[in-house]
């Protein structure tokens, strides 16, 4: 079953960017948008308690901190997205169970669903047990248009320090994000390790291995960094063929 999420903001650009990473997590589900607070709280007043609500807190008329305040008990999790620290202390007398500062990556808002609820299983696709095949990304490259990433389709990631590229086998992608934040989302698929301490690689896409460099499939030279190579030597144990021939 999916987690039914209200999204209360006055902003639409924050909405898309919003609806972009909720769209991108299968398990959720939007099944309103309130761009008036005063709307949303006439009518979440007379629905059925939800999973979620995303809400701004700086809106005009009312502001999030008061249209929680009459609405707090219909939701199971209450989550505020704001460009505003100062109101964090206010969210959280009300019980916010965690408060996203805009502008926030899709690795943070990942993170904050999976805490909030735990995953029993990977119920992704049609509850069938499978991974998620891609995330999307604001790319630098493309105006901050949001990017669809495959997760099949990553070669590599490099640290840039306040933003990260991804090579991919169709270009690449750059982003404001840290290696540390795409390590989350990358954490629960199989091939990815990490070699240096500002890259990551996709063992899929490894062609050759000389000593402590590794070649990409693009025809990347990465240095194999020393906190890094006993952990590839134990890769390349498992993956050696064995033969008692010379």
């Amino acid at each position: 079953m999916k987690l039914r999420c209200i999204i209360v903001d006055d902003d639409l650009h924050s909405i898309n960017g919003l609806k972009s990473y909720i769209n991108n997590l299968s398990r959720l589900e939007i099944i309103q948008i309130y761009t008036d607070p005063l709307r949303a709280m006439e009518e979440i007043a007379a629905i059925h308690q939800v999973d979620i609500i995303f809400m701004d807190v700086d809106m005009p008329v009312i502001s999030g901190i008061e249209l929680a305040r009459a609405i707090r008990h219909k939701t199971d999790k209450l989550i505020f997205t704001t460009s505003h620290t100062k109101f964090a202390y206010e969210a959280f007398e009300l019980h916010a169970n965690d408060f996203l500062l805009k502008p926030f990556t899709i690795a943070r808002f990942a993170e904050c669903i999976n805490r909030l609820f735990p995953r029993k299983d990977l119920d992704v696709g049609h509850g069938q047990g499978k991974i998620e095949d891609h995330f999307f990304v604001r790319n630098k490259n493309d105006n901050n248009g949001m990017t669809k990433v495959r997760y099949k389709d990553i070669i590599a990631v490099e640290s840039l320090q306040n933003y990260i590229r991804i090579f991919t086998i169709s270009g690449q992608v750059i982003t404001y994000m840290s290696l540390t934040e795409i390590k989350e989302v990358l954490k629960d698929q199989p091939n990815f390790t990490q070699v240096h301490r500002s890259f990551i690689v996709s063992q899929e896409h490894i062609s050759k291995v000389d000593g402590n460099t590794l070649f990409m499939v693009d025809g990347m030279e990465l240095t194999i960094g020393k906190l890094y190579r006993e952990q590839m030597m134990e890769y390349l144990r498992q993956h050696t063929i064995k033969t008692n021939r010379l």
